[in-house]
């Protein structure tokens, strides 16, 4: 009879632990949830459950095209949509090292510097994103800020981009 109390006891705490299980694999299977503005190519906000995992990366640039051209030209690092390609294709790289995709990423920051004509060229930038989403390959859009800079570190640069990932 002494027994019994311990046998209930033992498959009540089991059940627990497997209930406690059930509850974790549930949130881990919540959806990341996308706030579509479809008026634009860039979301509201994102919201990312609770045990999903991140990748953040730091600022990346540009890789340079020709290192042994001119500081100041183009030749050099290229004009913003050609920077911001060549950063976009490193974000991808960096994600896939990681084990992440384009499709992951949830939010982007942007900086823009002046060309050498002393403008922002946000029509490039905008054209260079629209390449790697909300797009027939990668119809996903993420959450975006997009800032004007009086310069970045290297003055050859134009663009700058940091990216948040997360499944």
């Amino acid at each position: 009879m002494k027994t019994l109390p311990l046998i209930l006891f033992t498959v009540l705490l089991s059940s627990c632990f497997t209930f406690s299980k059930k509850e974790e694999v549930v949130e881990h299977l919540a959806p990341i949830v996308r706030y579509d503005r479809s008026d634009a190519a860039i979301l509201k906000g994102v919201f990312i459950p609770e045990g999903k995992s991140y990748y953040l990366t730091s600022g990346l640039v540009a890789t340079a095209k020709n290192p042994d051209a001119v500081p100041g030209t183009y030749e050099r690092y290229g004009n913003t949509y050609e920077q911001s390609i060549s950063i976009l294709e490193k974000i991808k790289a960096t994600l896939q090292e990681a084990g992440f995709e384009m499709h992951d990423v949830v939010f982007l920051r942007v900086y823009l510097a002046p060309d050498n004509e002393g403008k922002i060229d946000w029509d490039s930038w905008f054209k260079a994103y629209g390449e790697f989403f909300n797009n027939e390959q990668n119809p996903n859009k993420v959450a975006r800020s997009t800032i004007g800079v009086y310069a970045l570190a290297n003055p050859d640069l134009l663009v700058e981009i940091e990216a948040v990932a997360a499944k």
